[in-house]
């Protein structure tokens, strides 16, 4: 009785201090996340170790936090360019720190690179960050949006729970019409 008790105690501790729920808004991380989807973020995922590259990343909207009242919208996105890191969009390409991105995902091509059309050298608290429709442009590759910084980020999206129908990992959706970002072909 008492190791159930335990097991009881421990999961609601997790559930209430490691995991936020949000709602997904808009089609920008379409086709991996969709508009009205409720996922789980991991608010303590980056306590021992900074957000990684490719990684979807839920964050505070800076204009809306800077306001302050109402709680600020959050948004949703892949980091491609790390702190530290230069990054630059070549016809539709991504370079990093001079050097091709591979990414493990085919996304559409970028029809425009915005303002890494020129080199951006992100500072030690900068992400860059896409959408996974990458002809939205509503990411670090507009002027207005600009980079992610650490104290923005809320945590990693873990777990998509609503549609019931498909609770997974933000990478690793089933459906029978398609799953998330075709993988790249390996050759």
């Amino acid at each position: 009785m008492i190791e159930i008790v335990a097991v009881i105690l421990l999961a609601y501790l997790v559930i209430h201090f490691c995991i936020r729920k949000a709602s997904t808004a808009g089609s920008a991380m379409e086709p991996t996340l969709y508009n009205g989807e409720e996922v789980f973020i991991n608010t303590k995922a980056y306590l021992l170790f900074s957000p990684d590259r490719e990684d979807v990343i839920a964050f505070y909207d800076r204009e809306k936090a800077l306001e302050g009242g109402e709680e600020p919208l959050i948004i949703f996105r892949r980091i491609i360019g790390l702190p530290g890191e230069s990054v630059q969009i070549i016809d539709g390409k991504i370079y990093v720190d001079g050097k091709e991105l591979k990414e493990k995902y085919n996304y559409n091509p970028m029809t425009t690179a915005g303002i890494a059309e020129q080199e951006i050298k992100l500072g030690e608290d900068e992400y860059f960050v896409l959408c996974d429709s990458r002809v939205d442009s509503d990411d670090s590759r507009n002027s207005s949006f600009g980079m992610v910084k650490t104290e923005q980020i809320i945590g990693k999206v873990s777990f998509i729970v609503k549609p019931f129908s498909v609770v997974s990992g933000p990478d690793h959706r089933k459906t029978e019409e398609e799953a998330t970002p075709t993988p790249a072909n390996s050759y």
